[in-house]
């Protein structure tokens, strides 16, 4: 074990996932995964397309359900919860597929995000996401659907934001996107860690730019769980570099 590894090791995680296995009817897509993301971390996942990535990120919210195995979220079981008691517990996703109400505006998508903390802080909220994603001001009564790709993936962030998250889960921010957006929407995730010491697990293809953000990552192959260490050690490990990042920068 790295000395990175050790250091994280000796910290109580925020999320713990250990041997958790998930099926789909009688086909096993998790075999028993391990991961912890400690607070204040950037956690990666990296793994091929059909790896089990997106699976993990529904299992930890409960949908599809872990078969076997536990998932702790601040020392609290959270296997058997139903979905939405999990998201109030200060978790957020942005899934895959972005997934936003496309005939809603921006801002009543803002605003179902609010609702789950009953619009504590929604002016502030607003403020904030906005200034991050300044093209989200200038749509705010634009129907969703007729926002860009790159335009409704960082909707998709924002509203995650504004229920404002101790753990904010992401699934492919940067698929489909132009590199210019990618580049922004990563720039996003890192101020969010380094100014708000907010915590992210992070799913992703694009395993140069996860790698380069990420405290720790973990690879994943057919539902398990191959290789883990820093960001850095993973962007120099010849089998990782050979899998998954040759020509993909």
């Amino acid at each position: 074990m790295s000395a990175v590894m050790q250091q994280e090791s000796a910290r109580a995680p925020l999320l713990s996932i250990r041997g958790v296995k998930t099926y789909y009817g009688n086909i096993i897509a998790l075999k028993g995964v391990d991961i912890d993301v400690n607070e204040g971390e950037i956690v990666t996942l990296i793994g091929a397309n059909g790896a089990g990535k997106s699976t993990l990120m529904m299992t930890i919210f409960g949908s599809p359900r872990a078969r076997e195995g536990t998932i702790t979220y601040a020392g609290r079981d959270i296997t058997r919860l139903p979905t939405h008691e999990i998201a109030r517990l200060n978790i957020a996703q942005s899934p895959e597929g972005r997934r936003i109400f496309p005939r809603m505006t921006v801002y009543e998508n803002l605003q179902m995000g609010a609702a789950i903390n009953q619009f504590a802080h929604f002016d502030a909220d607003l403020e904030r996401v906005t200034v991050m994603f300044p093209r989200l001001k200038e749509r705010l009564h634009q129907r969703g659907g007729t926002l860009s790709g790159g335009e409704q993936q960082m909707l998709a962030i924002a509203r995650a934001l504004m229920s404002r998250p101790k753990l904010l889960l992401l699934d492919e921010p940067s698929l489909g996107l132009a590199p210019l957006v990618v580049k922004q929407i990563f720039d996003v995730i890192r101020e969010l860690n380094r100014k708000d010491g907010m915590t992210v697990f992070l799913v992703e293809q694009n395993a140069y730019h996860a790698l380069k953000l990420a405290h720790r990552a973990y690879v994943m192959v057919t539902g398990a769980i191959t290789l883990s260490g820093s960001g850095r050690e993973l962007l120099e490990n010849p089998q990782v570099q050979a899998a998954y990042l040759e020509g993909g920068r």
